[in-house]
């Protein structure tokens, strides 16, 4: 037995050794290359450091080739429909925006509209514009009620006609439109058949072009297969991919990378030229590294700047850089796919990187300066070719080469953490493209400021209501008195960073933590959320009607709420409408801290009935993939805050207050429900202690209404 185990260690060391020596290291969202080691300079500590021989760097190269050629072979690889021209807008779709729906930019509640060309014309003046954009219209609201990744397309404002104007609007404007998939949405509303047959049927009825699969090792290839067998072929871009042989039908990744000094190789673009990455590193403050890494690879990044209603708007600096960087890959894009392309060509200076790009027509090098210094004087030193011209296309500017036995030395600046690029032709390359260069690259780009503010929010101010002397009917009151305001939001990401959940009033900027130590007013609230019966009141009294009616009072039939439904809390009720019936009865919404206070009193509880949790006090928590009946409203005594107030707490969720920034306005919700999907941490988080709360997007009534969401209000008092 130990010798046939020494026989098969023997076996496999050649094994291993025959397929690199440039393992792509990472998990399946950072598979990448790494540079020859004596790119970078070690530390003393680390050994002696020699830099780069040609030696090294043919060694290395002939290392990678050998072993792109062997995966291949290993699994099959057969890149024929790269070659379709209904896909082929993949290999120059180099600026992605991840986009919320919710984004201020993009839709108008007001005149009940998309605003595409508002959205597309301010990523054009602040960085150039983008050649994709990925819709997304599900996460962080999914799982608020039990409507699915499908149903949540499908709710979008003025329903699937103008969804699909939408998309049209975009392709208007040369951007292609892509939606996301969730397969780990299977704890919400169960579809009607396949995921691949309801996602290609779904992306037709609009007409997308391609779809990202959120949080997925690679699509599978029946999703493929099934959009083909409608004619309505889509692309597919999950976050990486399981095996290399998933190449073939998934066209797009994204790159989520580490970023070390030299630049890394990507292993999808290395085995297939013409695989398209967007290298995504939302968090990030400074952009830099992702353009580098996109430039040096030619492959592209995803600008995405609204992570789920957290405004990380990129900086003047890399807006610049990105509207350069998209420039010249879209004027050069025929070069990006080479099957030739050489990455680490030698360069002349420490720190300074470059691929090399050959075609029969020429050869383009894409350059970048990872110093934190400029870099001048000679820079690469490129094969003699009779006839050939040389260009400093980054600059817009003909290069003089100085003759070097069989080669030639090309000199020109970059700048610190900088971008070059050098195209080889032997005609003359369009003067349109060279003076566009040139007059983008007048400025270098350290003359842009590197850092950007957080978006200020505002809140939405609430009208006081004329003053009570005593409770009014189905009120309670609430004295006045000293309160610990402590609060914290429950968004799923994002840490602590500033920008995370709600900035109060007090508060300068947002921030997932929150304090303050206050003085109530006195003030009446009621002791249950509003009913289905007294809404319906209001709506017989008032014949009110929302503008924006979709999903109003959903769950009614002819006029009226289902039999028995009476005592239950009212749902599918927009913020505006729940203002609407506040004001027909003289109130108002609550504050959250007023809210807040009602639940706990001033003892800093954590329940509304004390500190330890019961489940007596509240609704039985559905655990099915549909949204339960609401309990009636007075069902649960046992769970009353110490002022009385009764269905606080996991029932329905409830509105308060609205906050907004120039791109996104959003509700803080209270009490939590008793839905529960199962399944997945990405659903919309529950906050039933009394110091949490939930951020729900706004984007339009009809949208936001949810069979979850509910509401109680207040009147102020006379002091």
């Amino acid at each position: 037995m130990k010798l046939w185990a020494l026989l098969l260690a023997a076996c496999a060391l050649p094994a291993q050794a025959q397929d690199t020596r440039y393992v792509p290291h990472g998990s399946w969202t950072q598979l990448a290359i790494p540079a020859p080691a004596c790119l970078t300079m070690s530390q003393p500590w680390e050994g002696v450091w020699n830099p780069c021989t040609k030696a090294d760097h043919d060694e290395w190269l002939q290392d990678l080739r050998h072993w792109r050629d062997e995966r291949r072979i290993r699994v099959g690889y057969d890149g024929q429909r790269y070659a379709q021209p209904s896909v082929a807008w993949t290999q120059s779709s180099f600026m992605q925006a991840q986009m919320m729906v919710e984004d201020r930019y993009f839709y108008d509640p007001a005149t009940r509209q998309y605003t595409v060309d508002r959205y597309l014309d301010d990523l054009v003046k602040r960085f150039g514009g983008i050649d994709a954009v990925l819709v997304w219209p599900t996460y962080p609201n999914i799982g608020l009620d039990d409507r699915n990744t499908v149903d949540m397309v499908r709710s979008l404002p003025g329903g699937i006609p103008a969804v699909k104007k939408m998309v049209a609007d975009f392709h208007r404007r040369g951007v292609k439109v892509m939606f996301p998939m969730m397969l780990w949405d299977q704890g919400t509303r169960a579809i009607g058949r396949s995921w691949p047959d309801e996602l290609a049927a779904l992306m037709a009825d609009i007409g997308a072009d391609g779809v990202n699969g959120d949080t997925q090792d690679g699509v599978p290839l029946a999703f493929t297969q099934a959009a083909d067998k409608i004619k309505h072929p889509l692309v597919f871009q999950p976050e990486g991919l399981p095996s290399d042989e998933a190449l073939a039908w998934n066209l797009m990744t994204w790159g989520q990378y580490t970023f070390p000094f030299a630049p890394t190789v990507d292993r999808y673009k290395w085995l297939e030229p013409r695989h398209m990455v967007n290298i995504s590193d939302r968090w990030n403050r400074s952009k830099t590294d992702d353009l580098q890494f996109a430039f040096f690879n030619g492959v592209g990044w995803e600008s995405w700047e609204n992570i789920w209603g957290i405004w990380n708007g990129i900086t003047p600096r890399d807006g610049e850089a990105t509207r350069r960087v998209a420039t010249l890959e879209r004027m050069y894009a025929r070069f990006l796919v080479s099957p030739e392309w050489q990455p680490h060509y030698p360069m002349r200076q420490y720190g300074v990187f470059a691929s090399r790009w050959p075609l029969a027509e020429g050869t383009l090098w894409t350059i970048v300066n990872r110093n934190e210094y400029d870099s001048n004087g000679v820079q690469l030193r490129v094969p003699y070719r009779v006839g050939a011209r040389y260009f400093d296309a980054y600059h817009g500017v003909e290069l003089q080469a100085t003759r070097d036995n069989d080669g030639v030395l090309l000199s020109f600046p970059i700048e610190a953490r900088g971008f070059g690029a050098v195209l080889m032709t032997d005609a003359a390359p369009s003067q349109a493209n060279l003076d566009t260069m040139r007059n983008m690259s007048a400025r270098p780009l350290r003359d842009f400021a590197a850092e950007s503010a957080p978006l200020p929010q505002t809140q939405t101010p609430v009208t006081a209501t004329k003053p009570a002397s005593a409770a009014p009917a189905g009120m309670v009151e609430i004295p006045a008195g000293p309160f610990d305001f402590t609060v914290r939001g429950l968004a799923i990401e994002g840490g602590n960073s500033i920008g995370v959940d709600v900035a109060y009033p007090w508060e300068d900027g947002a921030r997932r933590f929150h304090q303050r130590s206050m003085r109530m007013k006195r003030f009446f609230i009621d002791r249950y959320p509003v009913s289905n019966a007294q809404f319906k009141a209001f709506i017989d009294a008032s014949g009110y009607r929302p503008a924006d009616d979709a999903n109003f009072l959903k769950h009614w039939k002819n006029g009226s709420y289902p039999a028995g439904w009476g005592n239950k809390p009212v749902t599918w009720v927009g913020l505006e409408d729940a203002r609407a019936y506040a004001a027909w009865a003289g109130k108002r919404l609550p504050h959250e801290w007023e809210w807040q206070y009602a639940a706990s009193g001033s003892d800093g509880r954590t329940y509304p009935w004390g500190n330890d949790w019961r489940a007596d006090a509240v609704p039985k928590p559905a655990g099915g993939r549909l949204v339960a009946t609401p309990d009636d409203v007075d069902a649960h005594p046992q769970g009353a805050s110490p002022f009385g107030v009764q269905d606080l707490v996991g029932n329905v969720w409830q509105w308060t207050d609205e906050y907004s920034d120039e791109h996104t306005r959003f509700a803080i919700l209270r009490g939590g429900s008793s839905y529960r999907p199962q399944g997945s941490i990405w659903y919309f988080p529950q906050a039933q202690r009394n110091d949490q709360h939930g951020k729900l997007l706004l984007m339009a009534p009809g949208r936001d209404r949810a069979a979850t969401l509910g509401f109680r209000c207040v009147t102020d008092a006379a002091d």
